[in-house]
């Protein structure tokens, strides 16, 4: 048909504003023939390669209009629609598409809207199609998230106000705006054209005034993020509570004080005590919301209860005090002394107004106290307070978790069809770093026994992958080893190329894109092996979960490798050595059974088990380098110190190994312009799973940009570490230390479990890192609240001793020595804690500077706490005084 035809050359040239007019001079047969067409130009488009970019584009935009023409179902015009390989950066052209839809029926163009407003990935960016066509179908309005965002957007164009009064919509899409799973940005920055905006259509009637606060109040006690938190909180002071409409909500506010962000938490908090001075909180009420306020970390809502408490105390009489008091002492076991301290006193002022019973009750509550708070505990409790020395004390036990135990990596699928699932999955989703090596071995497994057989199964899973119709020349640097290896079993990575990648060696601008290269070099060379000469088996498939490989197992491999006459891929065996656990029980009989081996291989493994087991340490200094922050929508710089690592070279790498290996010996501490180190890869400890040190070395920045900026997720490297092989040394302590400071608790969580990790595995050197992290708060990197907060999840654990053996090392440096710095309590209290808990079990010991400020005057929290710490220090068992050494600087003064 000549018409079909004219339309699809338009379409292929990329004219786009001619296509209208030939669709709609189709017949539905014409439609039905060009839809055909279309389609199958579409499959072509795929299949092309980045460099024809200019050209594709041009050709989708006519294509999409094309179709959405052609299409008679409404499912299937929306799909089209919808498509994301159809589009660009650019919004759809609602005008022509309106064009080509407006003649439809009503129902039709409501279920295309529907539809498209469904669509989570597209539907905000095609608010203006969608708006369009639920007005000309006359349909009810969508009210998915993405429609909600986008109308949210159309309406702040408008004027927030205006547009509101003249939007038909705006009473059902309002309270949605309380409902999306993310709040609609334009909320975030014109919060207060959207607040004042909402309580006039409350004023005026537009959106029911009950609507908004109980939308308002549904979503705090939902919970959601920061700034979401932020804008609801803010709404919900301008619609200015009646006392009517704070009563009726009464069960809201004390969900939000219990369990409620601290901001949203504090507001439920004095909207509780307005009730509580109006007489419409009972005791009861009062003390059931109570025992969870007091149970929070934040010191200024646990005070704040404290005083609600207090007044209700004194107006309620002795019956508020029999309901009240026991919630008053969920204070005594809170980490702050000072609020143990006001909680003791309040219980002692109305102590008077209970009965023996209930005395007794709050008596025993007070073994919850701080020692230091045991003496004034039984002079409001008299008898009913045991003495300090009645009965006999439990010895203190030190709780830490199970040393991680190595885990054996399951074999290589041994069927055909388990291999092929096995590939499936990481096709899709390849970030398991053992299910990687796993499939790779069984990949060459098989391709050693029959290759036509593998590649006849796998081409299935291939079919429908992005690379698999793309020009082969340049396919090889978007693959990663899985796929690399699948497309060269089925045929679309050629020989040539492999050769061609495999000479180029592994020289890299950074330490984190050659960690990247090791795999994709080593997935190489085992895909030009399975081309050109088989092997039954890879060499460096780890034994254990931590990538690590069983020494005797090695030896065996090559045994296998010799009666088999199959040579060992250079990039595989090196590897294999780098993976090699040396230090493993029975290493020495596996050089000695490596060296009778006879081969190469076996005479350079039985070398590798017995030189010298760890680099020399790298080498330390402080720099200062610049950190960029965006705060309300601009960005500000700043100098920090951080103190960096320079490994020393290794002229072994360079002489032994293959070029692909040769930066593992070069002296080299930055990043090389590398955004990598931002966020890290699995796959990395699995490089180097017996040598953490140098790992840890390269791996620091990672963690110092957690600690003094920004950046979320830098610790990851900390877990794995603690599990690895080799020395746990000063870089391993250095990038511990740093990742206790880290800014968000999530990174110093994972630092916490890597402490104990190292304490539960005896490699701990706590003298160490306690000089390191004295110095580091020295410098800035660490802030002492994120340290003390990191200290005291740890000591929680059951790990005081542990704890106070790193405290005890970093005090000296932060006390003594000029003026203490800014935070300084916080950890003090921690480190008093650790040894009021666990004191009785180690030698008494003295931190220089303490005694002089504990003497100071005043009854700031480091005073407090340095007294305190004395005290507790002083009550340790009179064995011989060790002094805590004073730190000496490790690092050098220097700048780069």
């Amino acid at each position: 048909m000549k018409a079909v035809e004219e339309l699809l050359k338009a379409v292929r040239e990329g004219r786009r504003d001619d296509v209208p007019a030939l669709v709609k001079g189709l017949d539905p047969a014409g439609r039905k023939a060009a839809l055909a067409e279309l389609k199958e130009l579409r499959k072509e488009l795929r299949g092309w390669d980045w460099d024809r970019w200019e050209e594709r584009r041009s050709i989708s935009r006519a294509l999409l209009v094309a179709g959405a023409g052609c299409h008679t179902g409404a499912a299937a015009a929306a799909a089209w629609i919808g498509a994301r390989d159809l589009r660009d950066w650019e919004r759809l052209p609602t005008g022509m598409l309106l064009d080509l839809l407006a003649d439809r029926e009503a129902g039709w163009l409501g279920d295309v809207a529907h539809r498209l407003a469904g669509r989570p990935a597209t539907a905000e960016e095609d608010y203006p199609l969608v708006h369009e066509l639920v007005r000309l179908a006359d349909c009810p309005v969508p009210v998915t998230d993405g429609y909600v965002h986008g109308w949210s957007d159309a309406v702040a164009q408008q004027g927030v106000l205006p547009a509101l009064r003249t939007d038909p919509y705006a009473p059902v899409l309002v309270p949605r705006l309380f409902e999306t799973t993310e709040l609609p940005s334009t909320l975030s920055w014109r919060s207060d054209d959207w607040q004042a905006g909402l309580v006039a259509l409350a004023d005026e009637g537009v959106v029911e005034r009950g609507v908004l606060v109980d939308a308002c109040v549904a979503r705090l006690l939902r919970g959601a993020k920061p700034g979401a938190v932020r804008f609801f909180l803010d709404l919900l002071r301008r619609l200015r509570l009646t006392a009517d409409e704070e009563r009726v909500r009464k069960a809201d506010w004390m969900g939000m004080a219990a369990d409620g962000p601290s901001i949203v938490a504090a507001h439920a908090q004095e909207v509780l005590a307005r009730l509580s001075a109006a007489g419409d909180l009972s005791a009861r009420e009062l003390a059931e919301v109570s025992g969870s306020v007091l149970f929070r970390t934040e010191k200024k809502l646990v005070r704040a209860q404290l005083v609600l408490l207090g007044k209700a105390l004194r107006q309620g009489g002795a019956d508020a005090a029999a309901e009240l008091l026991p919630a008053v002492t969920e204070a005594f076991g809170h980490a702050d002394t000072g609020v143990q301290e006001r909680a003791l006193k309040l219980v002692g002022r109305h102590l008077s107004g209970v009965g023996e019973e209930t005395r007794a009750e709050l008596a025993g509550a007070a073994a919850l106290l701080s020692p230091v708070h045991r003496a004034a505990a039984a002079e409001v409790f008299g008898e009913a307070f045991p003495a300090e020395g009645d009965g006999e004390a439990e010895p203190y036990e030190e709780f830490l978790p199970p040393a991680p135990e190595a885990r054996r990596v399951a074999p290589a699928a041994d069927s055909l069809p388990e291999l092929v699932e096995d590939v499936a999955v990481l096709l899709k989703a390849g970030d398991d770093v053992l299910g990687v090596e796993r499939a790779l071995d069984g990949l060459v497994r098989f391709a050693y026994r029959d290759l036509d057989a593998l590649r006849e199964a796998l081409l299935p899973l291939v079919a429908d992958l992005w690379w698999y119709e793309r020009d082969k020349r340049n396919l090889m640097e978007y693959l990663q080893p899985v796929d690399l290896v699948v497309a060269a079993v089925v045929e679309r990575v050629t020989v040539g190329r492999l050769h061609a990648e495999l000479r180029a060696g592994g020289t890299q601008a950074c330490v984190h894109r050659s960690l990247d290269r090791i795999p994709v070099r080593r997935a190489q060379e085992a895909a030009l092996t399975m081309l050109r000469c088989p092997v039954p088996y890879l060499l460096a498939t780890p034994t254990w979960h931590t990538g690590a490989v069983d020494p005797g197992e090695l030896v065996e491999r090559l045994r296998g490798y010799e009666r088999l006459g199959a040579r060992p891929g250079e990039v595989d065996f090196a590897q294999a050595l780098l993976r090699v656990r040396r230090t493993a029980p029975g290493a020495a009989e596996a050089a000695e059974a490596a060296a009778r081996l006879g081969t190469r291989e076996g005479e350079r493994l039985a070398r590798w088990l017995t030189s010298e087991k760890s680099p020399a340490p790298a080498l330390r200094g402080v720099v200062e380098a610049e950190k960029r922050s965006f705060h309300s929508g601009h960005w500000s710089h700043a100098l920090v110190r951080r103190i960096v690592l320079t490994p020393r070279e290794r002229p072994v790498v360079e002489r032994e190994f293959p070029p692909a290996f040769h930066w593992l010996g070069r002296v080299t501490a930055g990043t090389g312009g590398c955004h990598r180190w931002m966020t890290g890869e699995p796959h990395w400890t699995a490089v180097l799973p017996e040598d953490r040190e140098t790992l840890a070395t390269w791996l620091l920045p990672m963690a110092s940009t957690a600690a003094d900026d920004e950046m979320r997720g830098g610790t990851w490297f900390l877990a794995p570490l603690a599990e690895a092989g080799g020395e746990a040394g000063p870089a391993l302590h250095l990038a511990l230390a740093t990742g206790l400071g880290a800014r968000h608790a999530e990174d110093r969580l994972v630092a916490v479990d890597a402490f104990l990790v190292l304490a539960a595995r005896g490699e701990l050197d706590a003298a160490r890192l306690g000089r390191d992290l004295a110095e580091l708060v020295r410098i800035g990197t660490v802030k002492p609240n994120r340290l003390a907060d990191s200290a005291r999840t740890a000591a929680a654990t059951g790990a005081y001793a542990t704890t106070w053996a790193v405290l005890a090392s970093a005090l000296p440096g932060l006390v003594d020595g000029g003026e203490p710095v800014r935070g300084l309590g916080e950890i003090l209290a921690v480190a008093a804690d650790c040894v009021e808990r666990c004191g009785a079990v180690s030698a008494r010991v003295t931190v220089p500077g303490l005694d002089a400020l504990a003497a100071r005057r005043g009854s700031s929290q480091l005073v407090t706490q340095a007294k305190r710490l004395a005290q507790a220090l002083a009550r340790t068992p009179d064995s011989p005084v060790h002094p805590v050494e004073q730190s000496t600087p490790e690092t050098a003064e220097s700048g780069r």
